[in-house]
């Protein structure tokens, strides 16, 4: 099958959607038309039946309440017996009203109930108290025609209440079955959805993971350094396109490697003739420089205070510019040095280190009466000199920048992992973050040469010594004032083994 012919992955990816959204679609349809149907029974039977089975017996009451007060009337002819007759008069409109409006004329039992409590008012308890009003208390009408309508309503009333008992049972079965229909219809969902899933997944694990995986591991094949590897990936279209896309680059990293090879040993030549230039030019400079500083001193000794004051200027401009010269060619040469030309690493304590150099600074600590704070530091493996050299560039600046208070210069160690991480801290004038990498090239100052004395070298040969060692330095920006220096310098393995005996 070529190219053309294989089939794209978003056609897989819209044709599997649109599988997923009729489902959806009928599965919400048929869900909404599921809990409608249950919510049609659970409102007759909770909105329609219950309410209707109350009010048939609120009817039955009123129909009670009329008899007992009728009957009272007639044994004492008191107008108060006649209340509870009234009010269950209007009870009995009232109920069969709301009975009607629930669950409608149920096989004709509130008409007939009407029509018998309409025969038994007028020919009945109409009289009755019309006969006591006028004759006193005992005085009745037709008391069987009376009794017989009556028991006439009472049994319409039980009729009427098993009918809706009935209603009630046909609501509560509906509900039953429409919520056994919803859970069906859940489970049955849920089997399909579950089912569609699966498919789904292992074709697209068919179609699209199973290519990709494919193609991934011979990508990383060909980024282990098997460049030679062709790739052949099947799959949709878009995956063989990318097979043929990582193919191409990799013949064009087969090419650019060819010329890498050429370019890098060029450019080792390069840096090696560089370095041997900057450390000859450097050597050979001293001797001449040396001359020239000599012969200035000489002359301002000589003939200091003897030629006028534009004389004795220029002449110690001269001298001053000779050991300007001096020390930065002598530091040029120790930081053409290192890396270049390597002594045997040995295992360097690093607090002797420390003593020695704040020893060197004696005279200046006097002078600014400053505090040096030297944590426990440890021992690590490297060139005592060069490491020397990261102290006393850290701790001279740190005394050479200081502030309006003595200098307090804190020296703190802690274990990272298979490092030691060392920071200098200083309460000195500090410095901007924006400058944070530029004071580690070669070079750049931050201050005038006559603010401050030095070449700019320092801090750019703590990096080299301290990347030289398998470790990175950096200034920190989150501190609130003075000036915070972090390098890290890796732990000797003997050494990590013992600490974790130690802590086992």
């Amino acid at each position: 099958m070529t190219l053309r012919d294989r089939l794209p992955a978003s056609r897989l990816l819209i044709g599997i959607v649109a599988v997923l959204l009729v489902m959806t679609a009928v599965a919400i349809s048929s869900t909404v038309v599921a809990l409608d149907s249950l919510g049609d029974a659970r409102a007759r039977v909770i909105d329609q039946v219950e309410p209707a089975a109350r009010r048939a017996m609120d009817l039955n009451r009123a129909f009670l309440d009329q008899e007992t007060g009728l009957r009272g009337f007639v044994l004492t002819g008191q107008e108060d017996f006649l209340r509870p007759y009234a009010d269950g008069k209007t009870a009995e409109r009232e109920s069969v009203k709301e009975v009607r409006g629930l669950v409608g004329d149920v096989n004709g039992r509130l008409n007939r109930i009407d029509e018998l409590a309409g025969q038994w008012h007028d020919e009945y308890s109409e009289l009755t108290i019309t006969a006591v009003q006028l004759s006193g208390p005992g005085t009745t009408s037709d008391i069987e025609r009376g009794k017989t309508l009556f028991d006439q309503i009472r049994a319409e009333l039980a009729a009427l209440q098993t009918d809706i008992d009935g209603l009630g049972r046909d609501a509560r079965d509906d509900l039953h079955h429409a919520a056994k229909v919803v859970l069906w219809l859940v489970i049955g969902m849920g089997v399909l959805l579950v089912t569609v899933i699966c498919g789904l997944s292992l074709l697209l694990h068919r179609l699209l993971i199973a290519p990709l995986a494919d193609l991934a591991e011979q990508v990383r094949q060909v980024a282990s350094g098997d460049f030679q590897h062709e790739i052949d990936v099947h799959g949709p279209r878009e995956t063989v396109m990318l097979g043929e896309d990582v193919n191409a680059m990799r013949r064009r990293i087969v090419q650019e490697l060819a010329t890498l090879d050429e370019a890098k040993t060029e450019l080792q030549r390069s840096n090696s003739e560089l370095e041997q230039f900057a450390y000859v030019a450097s050597h050979d400079l001293q001797e001449p420089l040396r001359k020239v500083a000599s012969f200035c001193q000489l002359l301002q000794r000589r003939y200091g205070g003897k030629l006028d004051e534009r004389a004795d200027q220029y002449i110690g401009f001269a001298v001053d510019g000779a050991k300007r010269m001096q020390v930065l060619i002598n530091d040029l040469l120790a930081f053409s040095r290192v890396g270049r030309i390597t002594r045997e690493q040995t295992m360097v304590d690093l607090n002797e280190i420390v003593r020695q150099v704040v020893d060197s600074y004696s005279e200046r600590v006097e002078e600014t009466g400053a505090r040096v704070e030297v944590a426990d530091l440890p021992s690590v493996r490297g060139e005592a000199s060069l490491l020397s050299a990261v102290f006393q560039n850290l701790i001279g600046n740190a005394l050479k920048f200081k502030g309006a208070e003595a200098p307090v210069i804190t020296i703190d160690v802690e274990r990272d992992g298979e490092l030691w991480k060392f920071s200098v801290r200083d309460n000195g004038i500090g410095i901007e973050p924006e400058y944070a990498d530029r004071i580690f090239v070669i070079f750049q100052r931050l201050h005038p040469k006559d603010a401050y004395p030095g070449t700019g070298i320092g801090l750019a040969m703590c990096r080299k010594i301290v990347e030289y060692h398998g470790g990175t330095i950096r200034l920190r920006t989150d501190v609130d004032s003075g000036t915070t220096f972090e390098f890290t310098l890796p732990v000797e393995p003997e050494l990590a083994a013992q600490v974790e005996e130690v802590h086992d």
